[in-house]
């Protein structure tokens, strides 16, 4: 009698199980995450997770991680301008945040001990120190980029209003008379004001980097 073969590749991985997790909330939200349901996507049984993470919790913060991992951070290895440096990796994060926005109220409580997310957090901090900034500062400047990206990727902000001519009375509203045109814009005009809003933001601290050296 022939024993069966063992599987080439085991059944269960980490990362293979956080990729599942990572499509499962991308699909449905955080509340649709648990052991059992995750178990039944990967077609196991809910203990043996436990071999590779001890909670849910552990699933949702390697989760996180991986989100955080998408981030491009070559901008500030590369030589580039520290303003340019910031916009290229706002841009990036706001990216990775977009195509993963279920997992941003998990992103939004800070790195922790999350690997990725200090790879991100050191080295956003560290080019702003070696631009000359204050170390104060720099802390300032990495939280208000926090602030600003986390923001823009919680919600759509012409995603807001539906498309029902309707729903906005002249009467009422008289300066929304093309308010349910901004759905169908959705992208272009969330991109439009993160842009906008980025460049304000930039530009203002270049103000302060000026101030700054003139201190020195």
């Amino acid at each position: 009698m022939c024993a069966m073969a063992r599987p080439r590749k085991p059944l269960l991985s980490t990362d293979r199980i956080v990729e599942t997790a990572r499509a499962l909330v991308d699909a449905e939200g955080l509340a649709a995450l648990s052991t059992r349901r995750l178990a039944a996507e990967l077609g196991v049984s809910g203990p043996s997770l436990y071999n590779h993470f001890r909670t849910k919790d552990e699933i949702l913060e390697a989760v996180a991680d991986s989100v955080s991992a998408q981030v491009d951070l070559s901008m500030f290895e590369d030589g580039r301008e520290w303003r340019t440096a910031l916009h290229d990796w706002a841009v990036s994060y706001r990216a990775a945040l977009r195509d993963h926005p279920n997992i941003v109220p998990v992103l939004a409580q800070g790195p922790g001990r999350r690997p990725a997310g200090l790879r991100v957090a050191d080295a956003a901090y560290g080019a702003m120190v070696h631009a000359g900034w204050p170390p104060a500062q720099a802390t300032s400047i990495g939280a208000l980029m926090r602030y600003f990206i986390m923001g823009s990727a919680l919600g759509s902000f012409a995603g807001g209003f539906v498309d029902d001519e309707s729903a906005y009375d002249p009467a009422d509203y008289p300066h929304l008379g093309q308010a349910h045109l901004l759905a169908e814009q959705q992208e272009k005009i969330d991109e439009r004001a993160f842009e906008t809003g980025l460049t304000a933001l930039l530009d203002g601290l270049v103000q302060q980097y000026e101030q700054v050296k003139r201190a020195v």
